[in-house]
């Protein structure tokens, strides 16, 4: 364990000789002036200071000591500072507090008082330094997008930095993992964000109307046609057009498609008038476009004019513990719409969750935490709650026994590699010697 780092900002000789033997079990560092303590803190990045208020030039005042903690607070506002004041001082110590030191020690100095003070200061720091982190770890990393995994944190740095570009994007993955989520965000990170974003889902419009849909249609251009209509591309001039499931498009319409993102240009059904568009097109599909361009499902030209770029979206059973964090946050999100007894989920529907293979994705997920949340009969909700086919119901295991785990699978594998020779298995690890052997005895595998 590395010591706990100190800085201690004192200038009396005969104090600094009495903390540095109280505190030698500390990475310590003790100064004399504000200049130093600036460049101590930058150095040392200490969680907790203690600070003597009397400081020079002018050791009578507290003046210098108050702007070395504006300037602590200043340069590192969580650091955790103990004001040090001469006796009968208590008033200046409340305002030291009050300007944000987080607590104060009279002279003359009781170290063993202040040492529970620095040790409480310590703990609090590592507490809020952890939280600081858990909410860093979990925050969204695009609007409406709940992930913390690294398989989707990836994700989401491609979309930033095509965001703000006029790429033509493809996105892949399977139904229900986000795709028209990640492409608002897309619009979003571009400047076209103030102008439309329209969807259109390619699968969902009947063949005979796609075209009317997309394109727009004049006048009597067929039967019903009673007047002249835009079609969703021109909806999206100055914005983003969504095509999703674009590996749905009829091969009539491809050729147009690709006219289109060719020249800009479209013509309505019915018509002979050219129409200019400035619009920036995403697409997305679950097929594979490479495979069908291939086998004559596709349009080769239109795939490659769509997947200037292309992003790969992983399935939901594919995202490190992402399924019980958006689990979570759904829960959260039907608590706040509807209340009912439901406090949370238990640590074996956690297990059960992280477990299920998610064929529907973040969508089935969303069903079930929905059903549960109404049905659930205790204040938590349970595996039977879910309803989930051929889950491992067996609760979380403790980071011991994963560790352990990992350690015995690890030198079994290093010992199988290297015929039993431990030298060799040690070094395969990385591992010394005494280390290995001390991992063998532990896990019975010393030879006999």
């Amino acid at each position: 364990m590395s010591k706990q780092k100190l800085l201690i900002i004192e200038d009396d000789p005969g104090l600094q000789k009495q903390f540095k033997w109280s505190f030698d079990d500390f990475e310590l560092a003790i100064v004399g002036d504000r200049p130093q303590a600036l460049n101590e803190l930058r150095r040392l990045e200490p969680p907790v200071v203690t600070l003597d208020l009397g400081l020079p030039p002018d050791p009578t005042n507290v003046s210098e000591g108050m702007a070395a903690l504006d300037e602590i607070l200043a340069a590192a506002p969580h650091t955790k500072v103990i004001v040090v004041t001469g006796n009968d001082d208590r008033q200046t110590a409340v305002r030291a507090v009050a300007r944000g030191a987080y607590d104060f020690c009279e002279k003359p100095v009781d170290t063993d008082l202040l040492r529970i003070i620095i040790e409480r200061a310590h703990r609090l720091y590592e507490l809020e330094d952890e939280n600081r982190r858990l909410q860093a770890t979990h925050r969204e990393p695009l609007e409406g997008l709940i992930a913390a995994s690294k398989q989707m944190t990836d994700v989401c740095r491609k979309i930033e930095k095509v965001g703000p570009t006029e790429t033509t994007v493809l996105l892949l993955g399977e139904s229900g993992t986000g795709k028209e989520i990640l492409a608002r965000s897309l619009h979003q990170l571009s400047d076209r964000k103030q102008n439309s974003f329209i969807a259109i889902n390619c699968a969902a419009i009947p063949e005979t109307l796609l075209e009317s849909e997309l394109f727009g249609y004049e006048k009597g251009a067929f039967t019903g046609a009673t007047k002249t209509t835009k079609g969703k591309l021109e909806y999206a001039n100055g914005g983003t057009l969504f095509l999703d499931e674009v590996g749905d498009l009829p091969m009539s319409l491809q050729g147009k498609l690709l006219r289109f993102l060719q020249e800009r240009v479209i013509e309505r059904v019915g018509g002979r008038e050219e129409i200019a568009l400035d619009i920036r097109v995403i697409c997305a599909t679950h097929k594979d476009l490479r495979e069908l361009s291939t086998s004559g499902g596709f349009r080769e030209d239109l795939y490659y004019r769509i997947s200037e770029i292309t992003i790969t979206i992983p399935a939901l059973r594919e995202r490190d513990g992402d399924a019980a964090l958006i689990a979570c946050a759904l829960l959260k999100k039907h608590q706040a719409e509807r209340e009912t007894n439901v406090k949370g989920f238990s640590q074996s529907a956690l297990a059960a969750i992280e477990s299920y293979n998610w064929p529907g994705n973040v969508r089935e997920l969303e069903n079930r935490v929905k059903r549960a949340y109404i049905m659930a009969d205790g204040k938590n909700i349970e595996p039977e709650d879910l309803e989930l086919p051929g889950t491992n119901l067996s609760p979380l295991r403790t980071l011991k026994e994963l560790r352990e785990e990992a350690e015995l699978k690890a030198i079994q594998q290093a010992l199988a590699m290297k015929e039993g020779n431990i030298v060799s298995a040690a070094n395969l690890l990385g591992v010394s010697r005494p280390t290995i052997y001390h991992l063998m005895k532990k896990y019975n595998l010393m030879q006999p």
